[in-house]
């Protein structure tokens, strides 16, 4: 199995940008595919982006595309979400996820096996 903690949550005015590490522990990250996933107060988690094991392929919720970039490094077992041009309404908390279907790109949380604890992300107006 594989451990996630996720890391570069924090504050940020509308507008800027982060970038969100998953750092992944255990059997190589290169045998699962990845996901980002958020949950605003009150709301259940959604999809935010995927990726396959090698990164050929990559899904997007339409609320994050143009904005956000999903990728990953297996060399260094670590998953990275990068947000340009945040908005208030990108603030939750988010979660990264591993599917044990490596090919597969992930598009909702069922398909996940393996969650991290989650990094909290918020935007200011």
């Amino acid at each position: 199995q594989v451990q996630l903690v996720e890391s570069g949550g924090g504050l940020v005015q509308a507008g800027g940008s982060l970038r969100l590490s998953c750092a992944a522990s255990g059997r190589s990250f290169s045998y699962y595919s990845m996901g980002w996933f958020r949950q605003a107060p009150g709301k259940e988690r959604e999809f935010v982006a995927g990726i396959t094991w090698n990164g050929g392929s990559t899904n997007y919720a339409d609320s994050v595309k143009g904005r956000f970039t999903i990728s990953r490094d297996n060399a260094k077992n670590t998953g990275f979400l990068q947000m340009n041009s945040l908005k208030p309404e990108d603030t939750a908390v988010y979660y990264c996820a591993a599917d044990r279907t490596p090919y597969r790109v992930p598009v909702d949380t069922q398909t996940m096996d393996y969650w991290g604890k989650g990094t909290l992300v918020t935007v200011s107006s």
